[in-house]
């Protein structure tokens, strides 16, 4: 086996590796608030993944790759030693992924972003020195760091206040979440397929204008705002029930908004975090094939589905403990709740998605799911179970960066 041949299987592996890392964690994270609110169970959570998070990976997901892979570091700076670049990208997979695995393990809900970015920090630093880090794209992933998780909070909280205010504080709140489901369910469908439709479908080659992908929005929207006008009349309402039967009927309700958005949430993960385990492979498969660094290379299709299709296998595999700690253990969720959570998660990550910003799907999940409890009042959320998470974020650039660096000097030992 020649050296070409060797770094590409091992970077192929690496890249498998860290793409089931990410279904164990970040995708057991985002669909742990359905499971949490018993809108689903763990089997109907995966079903629901495997569709959603591959179709975000496959057609959304390369806007975001693009940033992973060159926006971090000046790839230039590899130019004359080209092969040290692969090096330092498969360093950097390889420490990503074995954070990844050890806090899937301990039930850690810690961000696949955080992981890889450091990873490439790590070995670039190494390699290149501090000047080879394109520390304003850095500055500018760190502040989204901050940013999502207020964001997801802020949208989440607000969101949460509005449905308490107009459904669980009237005295039929089964008949007023009828009537708000229609428009909830066109809200979704709209944001989901402008997302989708609008600069989502360049692998395709099927890019569309903002006007073009509105109109398709909005009439999608139109058409999914019909069919639950429809199926909510065939909700049941008694005026005999009393009021704790209305909630409890009226959490049901909330279910169907739950595993919209579970579909949703999924599908923003996917357009957002696949980037973090097929970036560097794009970067490697490019220097392989003709040895020269580039600025701007294409993203292959087989390696978005790659990533796409082992993401999901790794949520089967490993995915209940993180699952678990995102869903049941930070905040007692229901459908309401749940929905308000997802809701504002995903509508954050796919917004930075689109602006190419590689943001923590984790970090923006925690924080609508902190929101929700707020507003609920600070006595509803579990701070130990926060306190940990928190630490688990501070740990994961360290650990990473230092693997990272140990990964390329064995490298630079071992190969040319």
């Amino acid at each position: 086996m020649d050296l070409d041949t060797f770094l590409l299987s091992f970077a192929v592996i690496a890249c498998i590796y860290m793409a089931c890392n990410i279904g164990a964690n970040d995708v057991a994270n985002a669909m742990g608030t359905s499971v949490g609110s018993k809108s689903l169970t763990f089997r109907q959570a995966i079903l629901i993944a495997a569709v959603a998070e591959f179709v975000g990976a496959f057609f959304v997901g390369g806007e975001v790759s693009n940033t992973i892979r060159k926006g971090m570091l000046d790839p230039l700076m590899f130019e004359a030693v080209p092969y040290h670049l692969v090096y330092g990208m498969i360093s950097a997979l390889v420490a990503a992924a074995l954070w990844l695995h050890i806090a899937s393990y301990l039930g850690w809900p810690v961000s696949t972003t955080h992981s890889i970015v450091g990873g490439v920090v790590g070995f670039g630093v190494i390699a290149g020195g501090m000047d080879v880090i394109n520390w304003g794209k850095v500055g500018m992933v760190v502040l989204s760091w901050v940013v999502s998780p207020v964001m997801g909070g802020f949208f989440a909280f607000l969101l949460f206040k509005f449905i308490s205010k107009t459904v669980f504080s009237k005295r039929t709140p089964l008949i007023y979440a009828k009537n708000l489901l229609p428009y909830m369910v066109f809200f979704v469908f709209v944001i989901l397929t402008n997302a989708m439709v609008y600069k989502g479908l360049k692998n395709l080659h099927l890019d569309l204008s903002f006007d073009r992908a509105l109109i398709i929005s909005l009439i999608v929207g139109a058409l999914a705002f019909s069919v639950a006008k429809y199926l909510v009349r065939k909700i049941p309402y008694d005026p005999s029930w009393d009021l704790q039967e209305q909630f409890h009927k009226t959490e049901n309700v909330f279910k169907y908004l739950q595993i919209l958005t579970a579909f949703y949430v999924a599908f923003a993960h996917g357009s957002n975090d696949v980037a973090n385990a097929v970036g560097p492979l794009a970067a490697v498969v490019a220097i392989l094939k003709d040895g020269q660094v580039h600025m701007n290379v294409p993203m292959p299709t087989w390696i978005l589905g790659l990533g796409g299709g082992f993401i999901v296998f790794g949520l089967m595999v490993w995915g209940a403990k993180v699952m678990a700690t995102i869903g049941e253990k930070i905040t007692e969720l229901t459908p309401s709740r749940g929905f308000a959570a997802t809701f504002g998660a995903a509508t954050v990550v796919l917004i930075c998605s689109k602006m190419g910003l590689p943001i923590s799907t984790t970090h923006t999940l925690v924080g609508s799911v902190i929101g929700v409890g707020l507003a609920r009042g600070l006595p509803t959320l579990n701070l130990d179970i926060i306190k940990m998470i928190a630490i688990s974020w501070i740990s994961t650039i360290p650990f990473t960066a230092v693997i990272s660096m140990l990964c390329f000097k064995i490298f630079l030992i071992f190969l040319p």
